[in-house]
Order: C-alpha cells, then structure tokens, then sequence
C-alpha cells in the first residue's frame, strides 16, 4: 500500500510546489539557485520525469520559503486512494 500511495501523493506534491512557485513569481533558476540544484533538476522534478527524494523535496520548498508538511498533508487529502477509502458504501 504504502509504495501507491507514494505515487499517488507525489504527483500531486510536485504540482502544488509548481503552482506556489508560480503564484509567487519564482523562476526555475531563482528556485534552483536557493535550493542547490539546477534549473534542469526543477523542470525535471515539476514534470514528473524524476521522482524527487525528500531531501530534494524539502530543498525545494526550502527555497520558496515554504514548508513542505502541510503540502504534503494537502496533496494527501486530494488523493484519490484516501477519497476512495472514506466514500461511503
């Protein structure tokens, strides 16, 4: 269970860090730079062609000043896996 989930509550992470670094007015570079990492590293990461570790995950969201925790629990209740456990039967 626990590796589906994973797939599932990453995706949705990576596209609300995406949505807050837009709404923030961040580029990739400025992102990349506070977080160590290159620009391609980001547009990798935001479309789905690399599965960021949590350190990476954190190092992102470090650099836009936001913390990770509270998207991850977001992306977590969107989830399809956890909305298909509490519909009612």
């Amino acid at each position: 269970m626990a590796k589906g989930r994973s797939e599932i509550v990453g995706p949705q992470t990576i596209r609300r860090l995406r949505e807050r670094r837009e709404a923030l007015g961040l580029s990739m570079n400025v992102v990349a730079s506070g977080a160590g990492l290159s620009h391609t590293m980001i547009s990798r990461v935001e479309r789905g062609l690399r599965k960021p570790t949590l350190d990476t995950l954190l190092r992102i969201s470090g650099a836009m000043n936001l913390e990770l925790w509270p998207l991850l629990r977001e992306a977590e209740a969107d989830s399809p896996l956890r909305k298909a456990a509490t519909k009612p039967k």
